[in-house]
């Protein structure tokens, strides 16, 4: 079995993206390679995907796809994957609809309320419908983005001046309309799964936000994930595991399977969720989640006894055993074995 690492860069990325995209591509890389897999490694900075797969046989070879867009081209996650796809090739994570699926928060709301889970309370507004809105604080969220792209602590608003300032930045940055939610101010927990005829709940992970006096300063901004130095990356703290009583922990987990099991989630993802009066909401849906080697994906495997090249191991072998080659060789060393 051969597996290729595939990963993206975008032009319109700063030097601290590129080189985070570089470092998070070559761990997974070096990491199969520790395993014993042979290894190839593929950075696509354009467009033309299909050029990249030509090199490479979908009988022998599974992609272990990083990949987030295609270059230039905004909202391009699941199109990514359709062009796997139709190549013929076996991949690591979520399927094309999932993933597209997961980018309309207001749809991913729509399911979530259906399966039963509880969601904050919230609405698309243009920012002419500012004064409509009086639920405050209240938080502005892109409604079709992932990785918190501009949100800061002035994305928590108190009052409609604020309101429409931040509808009207969301509109102008991304091009697209803003997500006005309740501000669920309370503990935040990142819940990572993985596996998949039997799901596998890694330790909660707690975002501790005991550092920040303010409401609006207790959460996970862009710069919390993406900028060292700043006071949201160093100050925030993961507690893995969450320090959560035998209860709360059972609720989470069995909210957290409902979701993973309605959306039709693959090989891992990774569920946000805040508790506030001991109910739990969920925030958002990460298929295919960052699994860099500092991300609460991989501490919580960490706990779990997996060192991060077992891990990345691990989810290759996910996919292998979708592969129509490697699955069945997959099933037959395992009857052997039993």
């Amino acid at each position: 079995m051969k597996v290729l690492v595939l990963y993206n860069l975008d032009p319109g990325w700063n030097v601290l993206e590129i080189n985070d995209a570089r470092k998070s591509g070559e761990a997974v890389f070096e990491s199969l390679k520790e395993e014993g897999i042979e290894t190839y490694i593929e950075e696509l900075n354009d467009p033309y995907l299909g050029k990249l797969l030509d090199r490479y046989n979908p009988d022998n070879t599974i992609v272990f796809n990083l990949c987030e867009t295609l270059s230039g081209i905004q909202h391009s996650e699941s199109r990514v994957l359709e062009i796997i796809e139709s190549m013929g090739f076996t991949y690591t994570g979520n399927m094309p609809e999932v993933i597209e699926m997961s980018y309309d928060k207001q749809k991913v709301k729509s399911i979530l309320d259906s399966l039963g889970i509880r969601v904050p309370y919230g609405a698309v507004l243009a920012p002419e419908e500012a004064s409509n809105w009086t639920l405050f604080p209240a938080i502005v969220k892109p409604s079709r983005e992932h990785c918190s792209l501009t949100i800061t602590e002035k994305s928590v608003v108190y009052d409609t001046d604020s309101l429409r300032h931040q509808i009207m930045l969301v509109n102008n940055e991304l091009k697209q309309p803003a997500l006005v939610e309740d501000f669920i101010d309370g503990r935040e927990f990142h819940v990572s799964v993985w596996n998949n005829e039997s799901p596998e709940i890694l330790p909660p992970a707690e975002m501790d936000f005991s550092a920040f006096r303010e409401a609006r300063e207790r959460l996970c901004t862009y710069d919390s994930k993406f900028l060292p130095g700043s006071d949201h990356y160093d100050k925030i703290e993961t507690l893995i595991p969450a320090p959560l009583d035998e209860k709360l922990l059972k609720n989470l987990e069995e909210k957290v399977l409902t979701a993973w099991r309605g959306f039709g989630c693959l090989d891992y993802a990774r569920f946000d969720f805040r508790l506030r009066d001991d109910k739990f909401y969920l925030l958002d849906i990460n298929p295919n989640n960052d699994i860099s080697i500092d991300t609460s994906f991989a501490l919580a495997a960490e706990m779990t006894s997996y060192s991060y090249s077992r891990m990345v191991k691990r989810i290759a072998m996910m996919a292998a055993e979708r592969h129509p080659v490697f699955g069945e060789r997959l099933s037959l060393l395992r009857k052997e074995a039993s």
